[in-house]
């Protein structure tokens, strides 16, 4: 049986190549799959109704809602979200 290079499943054959870290299972580089990824999510964003608002806080508001979300057991955004609710209805 001939060595064939891109053959990886008779490891015996490969013993003195040495291969670190996970095995590649994305032909994208990270970069790439970020972007593919963040526009998949706006993708699923914009299907659920879900528009986007960003927003600047200080660390001290930014820690107090955390917080809150943690004791609420909730994500940040839900809780942003509500407190904006309650806001716009009273």
């Amino acid at each position: 049986m001939a060595k064939e290079t891109s053959d990886r499943t008779t490891i015996d054959l490969f013993a003195n190549e040495k291969r670190r870290g996970r095995p590649r299972s994305n032909p994208l580089p990270r970069e790439q799959q970020l972007k593919v990824n963040k526009r998949n999510q706006i993708q699923r964003d914009r299907a659920a109704g879900l528009k986007r608002i960003e927003l600047k806080v200080s660390q001290d508001l930014y820690d107090a809602l955390n917080e809150k979300a943690l004791a609420s057991n909730i994500s940040r955004s839900q809780l942003i979200e509500s407190i904006l609710q309650k806001q716009i209805n009273a």
